[in-house]
């Protein structure tokens, strides 16, 4: 019982109801002027029903707007919170609120204007002869004969037993706008939802959101990751060298360091609030020579070479590649601690080569390797077209990554 009774409680029950009679408005309107409502006959009736098809479909061909117009509607009215949806329904409703974007959108426009316009004729009626029957009952039930009502159903004889049949037409009524509504909530839903166009263009975006927050968490890890293993490094050895002249050029290469990652960590953190204000410049291979000095002050060897004009690669290539050196020497420090390191950066006419190689740890151990920060590198490189590999190789590790510039 309370599971047939609760769709009355809804509010979304009456909403959909008021939605279903506001279609048959406009045949309403024509129905003053012909045939007229004083006693409209079954071909009257049809009449009233059919002569505004026209104008509805004319309508949705020509205003793209009015599918704007009927998905805010069919949004507020079939789906109107919340607290008074029905049990199943998802979250999204699942309607379109963008005007007509082709034909084909402006056709189920016209289709749904047509279903809506016939639903709300059909609710109107049902609404006026279940309301009329009740009121017809009332009267039976005084023992008084009068007109006939012109309902469609036959009512029984006057007697005061009919009052007890006065609930059953209203029970009727709104069984039937029960079962109305969720079928008009499904022909939404259907006519009315995005069309395959919008259903794209929602996935693309969502997929640039996904690619943008996985850029994000990658730069976090790359920029705060090597912030804190400099951090780490330049530490333990100032206590290990125990010489007040290293342990400021340490504090002074942690201090440096540090300021670079807030940086970094206030440029995402500007992106992720959206606040209108301009993102400081992300850091190009051009400025890979911060990188190469605070390794260098944590206590590595670092050997570097470079061919060919870094400030000319173009900014995605080169805002890629300061990250990759980053990951690369971040793991040199991490792993390997502060021990030679070769740097050689190449720059032609079609490619960027970036090989960074360290010696490995005593006994070749490379455990600890296959981490998120080499998946995050032939990620970058897989983004631009180009390849990284990393491993040992001829008793050194290797991270080679090749960027295409075109």
């Amino acid at each position: 019982m309370p599971r047939l009774l609760g769709p009355l409680t809804q509010a979304v029950t009456y909403t959909r109801w008021l939605h279903l009679l506001i279609g048959a408005a406009i045949p309403l309107m024509g129905a003053f002027i012909t045939p007229g409502l004083s006693s409209p006959s079954l071909v009257a009736w049809l009449q009233i029903a059919l002569q505004p098809i026209p104008l509805v479909v004319a309508a949705a061909l020509l205003l793209p707007s009015l599918r704007r117009a009927e998905g805010l509607q069919a949004r507020l009215m079939l789906f109107p919170g919340q607290h008074a949806r029905v049990p199943g329904d998802q979250e999204d409703s699942g309607i379109s609120v963008a005007p007509s974007a082709s034909w084909r959108d402006r056709g189920r426009t016209a289709l749904w204007a047509v279903l809506r316009l016939e639903a709300g004729c059909a609710a109107g009626y049902v609404t006026v002869q279940c309301l009329g029957t009740a009121l017809a009952l009332v009267g039976a039930a005084s023992s008084e004969s009068g007109e006939d009502p012109g309902l469609l159903l036959p009512l029984p004889a006057p007697h005061p037993a009919n009052a007890l049949l006065v609930p059953v037409p209203i029970l009727v009524l709104l069984g039937v706008m029960v079962v109305a509504g969720r079928l008009m909530t499904s022909a939404a839903r259907r006519l009315l939802g995005p069309s395959p166009v919008e259903r794209l263009a929602a996935l693309e975006e969502r997929t640039e959101q996904l690619l943008e927050r996985n850029r994000i968490a990658r730069e976090l890890h790359d920029s705060i990751g090597h912030a804190l293993t400099v951090a780490v490094v330049q530490a333990g050895a100032a206590r290990a060298a125990a010489d007040p002249g290293f342990t400021d050029r340490a504090l002074g290469a942690i201090e440096e360091t540090g300021r670079a990652a807030l940086e970094d960590l206030e440029r995402v953190l500007r992106v992720l609030r959206e606040d209108g204000q301009p993102a400081s410049r992300r850091p190009t291979l051009a400025d890979a020579g911060q990188l190469l000095d605070s390794a260098r002050a944590s206590g590595a060897k670092v050997d570097t070479e470079v061919t060919g004009p870094l400030e000319r690669l173009p900014g995605p290539v080169s805002r890629e590649a300061y990250r990759m050196l980053q990951e690369a020497l971040t793991n040199v420090l991490r792993h390997a601690g502060p021990v030679p390191v070769r740097v050689r950066l190449a720059v032609d006419e079609t490619a960027l080569e970036v090989d960074v190689r360290n010696a490995l740890p005593t006994g070749g151990e490379v455990t600890g390797r296959g981490g998120s920060g080499l998946r995050g590198i032939r990620e970058r490189a897989t983004l631009l077209g180009g390849r990284a590999t990393t491993g040992p190789r001829d008793g050194e590790w290797q991270v080679h990554v090749e960027l295409p510039l075109g």
